[in-house]
């Protein structure tokens, strides 16, 4: 890993794996999180396949 790629990854900011790991971290109970991991699992932060929303 050379210093520009470090330098991009900490300019791009959080990535989803961040974001996602932050929506976990906010269940308030096992049965929230369980519930939670269920919407990851089924693409709750997938990207959108058409170029238009």
């Amino acid at each position: 890993m050379n210093i520009t790629s470090t330098i991009r990854g900490l300019l791009r900011g959080n990535g989803r794996r961040d974001v996602v790991r932050d929506y976990l971290d906010q269940s308030v109970s096992l049965a929230d999180l369980e519930r939670r991991q269920r919407e990851v699992d089924s693409g709750r932060f997938r990207g959108r396949s058409y170029p238009f929303y």
